[in-house]
């Protein structure tokens, strides 16, 4: 028998548990309160996980304890074993009730307020049991290894270097000029992006990955980036802004798509010359995924088709 193998049949979860509480709790007599378990009891646990690992686990000094070096490769190890054994219980609950699971969806804003959405209202209406949990920002590839996430929708900006993760494309979307709906502009047919430097525009900051892209659309039309009357990342304040009729702004085209038709944003006759990368998912390649998210990733295969056969 291996080495590592004899450690993983001696290391206890109920040892893991109490490493982590007391790190938390920087005392072994506050996690004990918090366990519910004598301080002694907490002792020796910790005593038992540096005498199977060998090394010192936690440093101790009149003001409190912390983790060593060595403790917190172990803790963070553990929250991964932790998350799965959590996960694995879900997965059994699902199998036996195939209506009720959870699915943690990582995105962006702009996704998750219009295909993630779409995706999940039909989901839920066949499974309406099923939870759904989206965490919209953009640190989400640091969320996907460390388990915080089941699966990634987002757009590759550019390709995936990871070789632990892989990415599914579902559609194309183009950026497009966007105006508000009683904007004059709507009823013309022939538009240059050079008729428009003059107009007020509400654009996203120039130095974020999207804003980027912006820069990128006019420098390669031969124009400089016009002066922004607002600057700001939310979407949705963009597009409330161009409700008013007065506003410019460029955004993904899958934003005016779902979850139906956008109600007062119209799409200019622009065709910029900048492509953002494919829409798709992105999941750990050797990862199992619970069957919540298998039906997750197979919905959004079927809300996808439309935009992918019109490609």
């Amino acid at each position: 028998m291996q080495w590592s193998d004899r450690i993983g049949r001696r290391i206890k979860l109920r040892d893991l548990h109490v490493l982590q509480a007391v790190a938390h709790a920087g005392s072994m007599t506050k996690a004990a309160n918090e366990l519910a378990i004598s301080v002694p009891v907490v002792s020796k646990a910790i005593a038992d996980l540096e005498h199977t690992v060998g090394v010192p686990l936690l440093d101790r000094s009149p003001q409190g304890v912390e983790p060593t070096a060595y403790g917190r490769a172990l803790m963070h190890r553990s929250v991964i074993a932790f998350e799965e054994l959590r996960q694995g219980i879900k997965d059994i609950e699902f199998l036996t009730d195939p209506t009720a699971g959870e699915v943690r969806i990582g995105t962006t804003p702009p996704l998750s307020a219009s295909f993630v959405l779409a995706v999940i209202d039909r989901l839920s209406r066949r499974y309406p049991r099923i939870t759904f949990r989206v965490i919209a920002g953009s640190a989400q590839y640091r969320e996907l290894p460390e388990r915080g996430v089941d699966l990634l929708i987002v757009r590759a900006f550019t390709p995936i270097a990871d070789e632990n993760l892989s990415f599914e494309a579902l559609f194309e979307s183009p950026y497009l000029v966007g105006v508000g709906a009683s904007n004059p502009w709507v009823k013309r047919r022939r538009i240059r992006l050079a008729d428009l430097m003059d107009e007020p525009w509400v654009l996203p900051p120039p130095t974020d990955e999207f804003g980027v892209f912006v820069v990128d659309a006019f420098r390669a039309s031969g124009l400089p980036l016009p002066r922004a009357t607002v600057i700001t990342a939310a979407l949705e304040m963009r597009a409330n802004l161009l409700k008013t009729g007065r506003y410019f702004t460029i955004l993904p085209e899958f934003w005016l798509r779902f979850p139906e038709r956008h109600p007062f944003v119209r799409k200019l006759p622009i065709e910029l010359p900048i492509a953002g990368g494919p829409i798709g998912i992105v999941t750990l390649k050797h990862r199992a995924l619970n069957p919540a998210a298998q039906l997750l990733i197979e919905t959004a295969r079927e809300v996808a088709k439309p935009l992918a056969k019109r490609k």
